[in-house]
């Protein structure tokens, strides 16, 4: 499973990185073999002022599907990554789920 980490309007750090990788690694690790890739990008809406305004968007690729896009908004970036990790976990479990249920076992 290959993660893309693009950040166009948010200055990431290798910590930020490390960040995405290990919880896209971890809420995904049941369905690694079923995604090819997934494609995170992470935003800073407001720049410095505060506000809910850092937003995480992931998309992943599971094979023989469409992609799948959630995403979450934070006052922090490392929740927005834990919240959108979640979510594509959820998201994720279900295809599989409703696959499952289809094929018949």
């Amino acid at each position: 499973m290959l993660i893309q980490v693009n950040a166009a309007e948010f200055h990431s750090t290798p910590a930020i990185i490390a960040h995405v990788e290990n919880e896209v690694e971890k809420s995904l690790k049941l369905f690694r073999d079923r995604i090819t890739r997934v494609e995170v990008h992470l935003h800073d809406n407001n720049g410095p002022k505060a506000g809910v305004d850092k937003r995480c968007v992931m998309e992943a690729r599971p094979a023989s599907h469409q992609p799948i896009a959630v995403e979450d908004n934070s006052t922090d970036m490392y929740e927005a990554i834990v919240g959108a990790a979640g979510k594509l976990e959820r998201a994720v479990r279900k295809i599989i789920e409703k696959e499952r249920e289809h094929k018949g076992g």
